[in-house]
């Protein structure tokens, strides 16, 4: 059994955190894993959206702090454990198609950074969110911590970093962390993500990355500009007009 699983419902992919007895904590090797997964998930045009959760009860509770002793015991080790941690989340922010993290139980720490990866939170109506970074005297990374601004602004950032203290779902709501609070995210989810699938993809892979991009301060003019003619020059792009002068649905492919 994976401790990262993957399944699919037809043309969703859902990946699941599979350590529910542990809350879902992630290892080191497994930030490695999500780089990789949401990559090869990014690049299949047979998957349209992707659903981020976790088995059991909780979304995860964040980096598994066990094995800290000997993968995080001085600073080089730390500094190779935030490279490890970017790179599965990076996989996540640039996978070119819509990912929606379903958020139960616990999301923090590390988990925290996981589903603000993505690019909607669908969250249990008794989540509980945190970033406990300051009780551990850890510096939250700099990728998380843009990701954090970007979502609920300076003060609440501020906020959450300084104390480490939990905030519930309403909380998250309010200050932009969730999308939507609801008794069933996973359906909602889920009837959320086909509904984004008859869409073009190359449009919303390109939307995603310049958003992202101007949000994170990571943007490049000139991968824009590819994207923008790539879509231009695509099979999509015809076969989208040819569907509005005909006034039937198009049938996108992502090429």
């Amino acid at each position: 059994m994976s401790d990262i699983e993957i399944s699919r419902e037809d043309d969703i992919a859902v990946v699941t955190i599979n350590r529910p007895a542990l809350r879902n904590s992630v290892t080191y090797r497994m930030w490695r894993d999500f780089g990789d997964v949401f990559a090869t998930l990014s690049a299949d045009r047979d998957v349209r959206a992707i659903l981020l959760t976790g088995a059991g009860s909780d979304f995860s509770a964040g980096a598994d702090i066990a094995e800290f002793a000997t993968v995080r015991d001085d600073p080089d080790k730390a500094k190779d454990y935030e490279v490890a941690v970017d790179y599965g989340c990076a996989g996540i922010t640039h996978a070119a198609k819509p990912v929606i993290a379903v958020n139960c139980g616990y999301t923090l720490g590390g988990g925290a950074h996981l589903a603000m990866s993505a690019d909607f939170r669908f969250v249990h109506t008794d989540a509980q969110f945190g970033i406990p970074a300051a009780r551990l005297s850890i510096v939250y990374g700099v990728q998380a911590t843009r990701k954090l601004l970007s979502l609920v602004g300076l003060t609440n950032a501020k906020r959450i970093l300084y104390s480490g203290e939990r905030f519930d779902a309403r909380a998250a709501l309010d200050m932009g962390f969730a999308d939507r609070v609801c008794d069933d995210p996973m359906a909602q989810a889920m009837a959320y993500a086909r509904s984004l699938t008859d869409v073009a993809p190359l449009s919303q892979g390109g939307a995603k990355y310049i958003l992202n991009g101007a949000a994170l301060g990571t943007f490049d003019a000139g991968h824009a500009d590819a994207l923008i003619d790539a879509a231009a020059a695509s099979h999509d792009y015809g076969e989208g007009r040819a569907a509005f002068a005909e006034k039937r649905a198009p049938r996108f492919k992502g090429c």
